[in-house]
């Protein structure tokens, strides 16, 4: 049971408005589902609510903004439904109803005042990027595991609406990844020799394929990775992003890379680990195998940026490139941030990415439906999270590859 504040008591008892009674209400009921005694104060927030789904999501934040709500702490939003930029992506009339609905949603969340960020990849940003030891608010799910593990924030899933409520009262029940306890790994992979030597020269597919390795073996279990040499921290956000999709990889060490993690006893708080697995060259090469439903074929677009695209990621296409311009019947499409996209305008680089004809789409994701404009029947990309929720959700084939790889096709049209 918890012993609420002066403030807390004011909140449930609906002398703030029903808004903020809501928020204590649910954030009461989160700490009673997991055993927690206390709440935590967070620091600030980055939410999935904005994002539509429905009239449900409208109706929510109409209630919060009629009858009182207001947030304690900055709160920013991750990716939208729909491109403000680039509304032929999904446009108007093929989806009047969902590209309506998610415009007014913005707005909405917007009036709140929340921090129009529309990313899902806010800590490449400072405002949206907390630092070891923080508790904060995590949603969507890269985000989350990103926060956890490679900045040493602390915070678990937290799902539409239950997100916004935690941002409002500014605390969260204190359990889970929040807690020392709960940030301990119980799952350790170790990396055979073998992969990194093979892997060297493509290590950028190497991540995406740990971060699927992770998710579809951890279960419940915080993992560790042992014997990976080094990551950028592009690589790590590959191995939350597809960790989080495959699974429900939260929170992943990696062995004298990752704040947590100085040394594999640090990691495992000096327990045994409950399970090991070995990452070995067959491991690796039929889960990267996994990651394609075809080899071959005329590509119709290739789709970077799921997460959202880096500054480095940026300069690495360019370099790329090499001065060529994509095929005609194929379409590239990199999705980022806004802020990425000052950065790039400030150093000069959206004119040459424009002139090789590049589609920059900003504030949403590509793997999303209504499906985007300009997706045929094979897509390539780069991206794990991608190719693992794309063949699904939008009914394509997908052939998964590095960098160069998406390069080649998109400028030859056709993938072998």
């Amino acid at each position: 049971m918890i012993t609420l504040s002066q403030d807390e008591e004011r909140w449930l008892s609906g002398a703030a408005g029903r808004a903020m009674q809501l928020a204590m209400r649910l954030m009461l009921s989160a700490a009673e589902a997991t055993n927690a005694t206390e709440f935590v104060p967070i620091e600030f927030a980055h939410i999935n609510s904005s994002f539509y789904s429905g009239e449900i999501s409208l109706a929510f934040v109409d209630f919060l903004l009629a009858e009182g709500g207001h947030l304690a702490v900055p709160t920013h939003t991750n990716a939208s439904l729909i491109s403000c930029t680039t509304p032929e992506l999904r446009p108007l009339d093929r989806t009047p109803a969902e590209v309506a609905g998610a415009e007014r949603l913005m707005q909405r969340y917007e009036e709140l005042g929340c921090t129009p960020m529309w990313s899902c990849a806010p800590y490449l940003q400072p405002e949206g990027r907390p630092s070891l030891g923080q508790h904060v608010i995590g949603s969507e799910s890269n985000a989350v595991s990103f926060f956890n593990s490679v900045l040493g924030a602390r915070t678990n899933k937290y799902g539409d609406f239950l997100d916004v409520c935690g941002a409002m009262i500014g605390r969260v029940p204190h359990s889970g990844l929040h807690t020392d306890e709960g940030r301990l790994a119980r799952h350790v992979f170790r990396v055979d020799e073998a992969v990194i030597n093979a892997y060297s020269a493509r290590s950028d597919t190497l991540a995406h394929v740990l971060g699927i390795i992770l998710g579809s073996r951890s279960g419940a279990l915080v993992p560790v990775i042992d014997g990976l040499p080094a990551a950028t921290e592009d690589e790590l956000k590959a191995i939350a992003a597809a960790g989080a999709s495959s699974g429900a990889v939260e929170l992943f060490h990696i062995v004298g890379i990752t704040p947590e993690a100085p040394t594999l006893a640090d990691a495992l708080g000096g327990r045994t680990p409950a399970f090991e697995t070995l990452v070995d060259l067959s491991l690796v090469n039929s889960t990267l195998a996994s990651l394609s439903t075809t080899t071959e074929g005329d590509v119709s677009a290739v789709c970077l940026g799921t997460p959202h695209f880096s500054i480095a990621e940026f300069i690495d296409l360019l370099s790329c490139l090499d001065g060529r311009s994509v095929s005609d019947q194929t379409v590239l499409f990199v999705t980022t941030s806004r802020a990425v996209l000052t950065e790039l305008e400030l150093r000069r680089l959206t004119g040459p990415l424009l002139a090789a004809g590049i589609q920059i789409v900003l504030d949403t994701c590509t793997y999303y439906t209504p499906k985007p404009s300009g997706l045929g029947e094979l897509v390539m990309t780069n991206s794990a999270k991608w190719a693992y929720y794309a063949p699904g959700i939008l009914g394509v084939d997908v052939v998964f590859g590095g960098l160069s790889d998406c390069v080649e096709a998109a400028v030859s049209g056709h993938v072998r």
